[in-house]
């Protein structure tokens, strides 16, 4: 209890010194491009560099000294990129935040309600993770409703240019008339070589941002054709067939691994059932898993055990199509 206690105080003094330090800076920093732009503006013909006129720098966080240190780390930016591509409107720095206080809320829960060290840590790194689990589970939602609304998107696309539009305009009216998320992916598609992208580039872009076979697929013919030429209608009509065709076999595969799931949620739901009833019919019974070493050992590898059945059988279950 007082370890407890003395780990979240110098958690709170830890983040109350970092906050105003950070303040602090970030005062210093406007400050300092104030003064630079400043003496820019006055130099006699001078031109902004290239990197301050084109290049936008993606902020991972409003405090300075906490996005410096955030941009060292790889996994940072791929964090930021998988919110954007959930449509997640939360800074990774803010968001990474959010998962240290989920994790401090959790660990006094679970300490308190196992009575037990090991049970705080676990509450913990559960209340670490669940944050990013929302975020991935958005995700996946924004990238199936993708999937379901880019056929619509290519067929589009195929009648705007086989009624002579040129392709960005096509894609202009793609981004007006078909519905989120694939409206709002186009529309960034065609404002990027509005602004001078090259389409090559903000096709590339585009595949980055959605990185799903299909949109490989669009962006691969698309290219090709402009290079090497052909029937752009014809060609996204044949696209359009294929994936109409891949999500055909996707749901009778669902149908024949229908069972496959039924049984995962089966096993990883009957445990934790089991004890929930033991604890209202015969509580002195189950008590002791809780409550002695060698019980919390048995639950540490039931949960592993649990965890590596869950991925083998969603492996089993799951087949590409």
């Amino acid at each position: 209890m007082h370890l407890l206690t003395a780990l979240l105080v110098f958690v709170v003094v830890t983040v109350a010194v970092f906050s105003a330090v950070s303040l602090l800076d970030e005062r210093q920093a406007r400050a300092r491009v104030l003064r630079d732009r400043l003496s820019l503006v006055q130099q006699p013909g001078a031109e902004p560099t290239p990197e301050v006129a084109l290049l936008r720098d993606e902020v991972l966080s409003r405090i300075p000294a906490f996005d410096t240190w955030l941009r060292r780390s790889e996994r940072v930016s791929l964090l930021q990129k998988m919110l954007a591509q959930g449509n997640v409107d939360v800074r990774a720095g803010n968001f990474l935040m959010l998962c240290a206080v989920s994790a401090l809320v959790l660990a006094p829960v679970a300490f308190f309600a196992g009575g037990n060290l090991m049970f705080g840590w676990a509450g913990a790194l559960l209340g670490f993770f669940v944050p990013y689990a929302y975020a991935s589970h958005k995700r996946n939602k924004r990238f199936q409703k993708f999937e379901e609304k880019f056929p619509e998107a290519i067929d589009t696309l195929a009648r705007a240019v086989r009624a002579g539009h040129a392709f960005t305009t096509a894609v202009e009216l793609i981004a007006n008339e078909v519905a989120e998320p694939v409206g709002g992916e186009f529309r960034q598609l065609f404002e990027e070589q509005k602004f001078g992208l090259p389409v090559r580039d903000a096709l590339l872009n585009l595949a980055d941002r959605i990185p799903l076979v299909d949109v490989k697929f669009f962006v691969t013919a698309v290219m090709l054709q402009r290079e090497t030429g052909g029937n752009l209608a014809e060609i996204l009509d044949n696209l359009s067939y294929v994936i109409r065709e891949r999500f055909k076999i996707l749901r009778q595969v669902r149908v024949h691994t229908a069972q496959g799931r039924l049984t995962m949620l089966l096993l990883m739901a009957l445990p934790p059932t089991i004890v929930v009833m033991m604890l209202i019919i015969n509580p002195s019974f189950i008590l002791p898993l809780f409550k002695e070493w060698l019980g919390h050992v048995a639950i540490v590898v039931a949960i592993t055990l649990q965890t590596l059945g869950y991925f083998v059988i969603r492996r089993i279950i799951r087949i590409q199509v």
